[in-house]
C-alpha cells in the first residue's frame, strides 16, 4: 500500500497511534456516556427526594396551611397543586426511569402510598392545574414520555401525584434542567494527558528498539567500504547484543582472511618476479635479434599479466584513508595526462567534493578513460551531481560491445575477441577492477550501448 510508511520505525508509530487513538475515543465516548447518565439519575434522585419531602410536609399541615405553602415551595421549575381526586384516571407512567422514580419514592414515603408518576413531553413545562386538577384545563391521557437512549430528553418534565394521610391528592410537576450536563473539561484533560504520555512513551520505546536494526544496517553498508572499520558495540537488549557479535565476528573472519590473502599475494609476487627477472637477464644473453626480440615480449607480456593479476587481487587499497576529493580536478588531471601522450579526451560539469579513497578512485576512472581512447578514437567525461548522487559518465566512439557480452566484460581476464584483441594491450582486468573499486565505495559501474555508436560507462555513487 502506498500510504504505508516505508520504514519499520514509521510502520509500527502508525500501528501504535491508530490504536492509542481508537482506544482513547471508544474510552472518552464510553465515560461521557455514562457520566450523563449518572448525572441524569442523580438530578432525578435529588427531585425526588425534594418531593417526598414535599408530601411528608405537607402530611403534617393543615388544608388551610396547605395551600399557603403551595405558592411558598412552588418554583419556576416546580408546580405544586392539591385536589381532593387525582388530576387524570389512567395516566400512563410505564417506562424504566418512571419506575425508577416511583421507587424511590415508595421508598422515602412507604410502599403503601398511593403514587402516580409519569414523564411530560419535553418542552411542555410545568404543569398548573386547572379547576379540577388537570393541567391547564386539559386531560393528562395523551402526554408523551421522551426518551433517547433509555434517559430522558433534556427538559423533560415528570408528574407526581401522591395521596396525602388524610386523602386529599398533591400534584407535583418537576422539569429536569435542560443541560444537565457541562463539558467535563477536567475528564478531558486526563485523558489528553494520558494519550500525550502514552504517544510519546510508545514513540520513544519504538525508537528505542528500531535504532539498533539502523545501526546494524549502516555498520553493513559501511563493512563493503571499509572492512577495518571499527566493531559494533554490542550493548542493548539480549537479541541486539547477539546479533551485533554476530556481525563482529563475520567480521574478524573477514579480516583475517583478507590479511591472509594479502600475505599469500605478496609470496606470490615475490616468487613470480624473481624467475621473471632472471629470464630476463638470460634472454639478454640469445645472439638471435629476432629470438631474443619474441623471448622479451613475451616475459613483458607475462609480468604485465602478473602484475595486473596481483593487483586486482588485491583490491581497492582497503588501507587508503577516505578523504573528499575534488572529482573534477581529478579528472582533469587525468585528461591533462592523456592529452600529452596524444589522446583525445573532453570533460563536462563540476560536483561537490566526494568522500573517497584518492589513489583507487583515480585509478578507477583512468581504467575507465584508457579504455574509452584505447577502443575508440577520443573520450568524453560528464559529471552530473544532484546532491544526493554523483553520477560520472566516460564515452567513446568505438564498435561497442554485443549486448550479450555487457555484463560478461566485467569477469576477470574476460576479453570480447573480435574488438579487443590481446596485441591492444591489457589482459581483460581494467573494467573488473574499475567495478571493484566502485563497488568498495558504495557505488555501481555499468556499461551500455549509445544508439548513435560507441560504448557508455556509467558510474553512480551515492552521496
Amino acid at each position: 500500500m502506498r500510504w504505508l510508511p516505508s520504514t519499520l520505525f514509521g510502520r509500527l508509530v502508525l500501528v501504535l497511534l491508530g490504536g492509542l487513538l481508537l482506544a482513547q475515543l471508544l474510552g472518552a465516548a464510553i465515560l461521557l456516556r455514562d457520566r450523563a447518565t449518572v448525572l441524569y439519575e442523580a438530578s432525578g434522585l435529588s427531585a425526588a427526594q425534594r418531593i417526598a419531602g414535599i408530601v411528608r410536609v405537607f402530611d403534617t399541615l393543615t388544608p388551610e396551611q396547605r395551600r399557603l405553602m403551595v405558592s411558598a415551595v412552588s418554583t419556576a421549575d416546580l408546580r405544586v397543586a392539591l385536589g381532593e381526586t387525582p388530576a387524570a384516571n389512567g395516566i400512563s407512567g410505564d417506562g424504566m426511569y418512571t419506575a425508577h422514580l416511583r421507587a424511590i419514592l415508595h421508598r422515602a414515603l412507604g410502599d403503601d402510598r398511593a403514587l402516580r408518576v409519569a414523564l411530560l413531553e419535553p418542552g411542555a413545562g410545568p404543569v398548573a392545574p386547572g379547576p379540577m386538577g388537570a393541567p391547564d384545563g386539559g386531560p393528562m391521557m395523551g402526554m408523551h414520555m421522551g426518551f433517547m437512549g433509555g434517559m430522558p430528553l433534556r427538559g423533560t418534565s415528570f408528574l407526581v401525584q401522591a395521596r396525602l394521610q388524610d386523602g386529599q391528592w398533591v400534584t407535583i410537576t418537576q422539569r429536569l434542567p435542560e443541560e444537565p450536563f457541562a463539558w467535563p473539561y477536567k475528564l478531558l484533560l486526563t485523558l489528553a494527558v494520558l494519550l500525550v504520555s502514552v504517544v510519546a512513551l510508545s514513540l520513544l520505546a519504538v525508537r528505542w528498539l528500531t535504532r539498533p536494526l539502523g545501526v546494524l544496517a549502516v555498520a553493513a553498508d559501511e563493512l563493503g567500504r571499509d572492512i577495518r572499520r571499527a566493531p559494533l558495540a554490542e550493548k542493548g537488549p539480549a537479541e541486539v547484543r547477539r546479533a551485533a557479535a554476530a556481525f563482529n565476528t563475520m567480521q574478524a573472519r573477514l579480516q583475517t582472511y583478507l590479511r591472509e590473502r594479502e600475505q599469500m599475494l605478496a609470496a606470490v609476487s615475490h616468487d613470480l618476479r624473481t624467475p621473471i627477472t632472471r629470464l630476463r637477464l638470460r634472454a639478454e644473453l640469445i645472439e638471435d635479434e629476432a629470438l631474443r626480440e619474441k623471448f622479451t615480449r613475451d616475459l613483458a607480456e607475462m609480468e604485465a599479466m602478473t602484475s595486473d593479476a596481483l593487483d586486482f587481487l588485491r583490491g581497492a587499497r582497503v588501507n587508503e584513508p577516505v578523504q573528499p576529493v575534488d572529482v573534477l580536478a581529478l579528472l582533469e588531471s587525468l585528461q591533462a595526462d592523456m592529452e600529452e601522450a596524444g589522446q583525445a579526451v573532453q570533460v563536462h560539469g563540476q560536483a561537490a567534493p566526494y568522500p573517497a579513497r584518492p589513489l583507487a578512485f583515480k585509478r578507477c576512472l583512468a581504467n575507465l578513460l584508457e579504455n574509452a581512447v584505447k577502443y575508440g578514437t577520443r573520450a568524453e567525461a560528464r559529471i552530473e551531481d544532484d546532491g544526493r548522487e554523483l553520477r560520472i559518465t566516460i564515452t567513446d566512439d568505438g564498435p561497442g560491445i554485443p549486448e550479450a557480452e555487457l555484463e560478461r566484460v566485467f569477469e576477470p581476464f574476460y576479453r570480447v575477441e573480435s574488438s579487443r584483441s590481446r596485441e591492444t594491450g591489457g589482459v581483460g582486468l581494467g573494467l573488473s577492477v574499475a567495478r571493484d573499486i566502485v563497488r568498495a565505495h558504495g557505488g555501481e559501474l555499468t556499461l551500455r550501448n549509445r544508439p548513435e555508436g560507441g560504448l557508455e560507462a556509467v558510474l553512480t555513487l551515492r552521496r
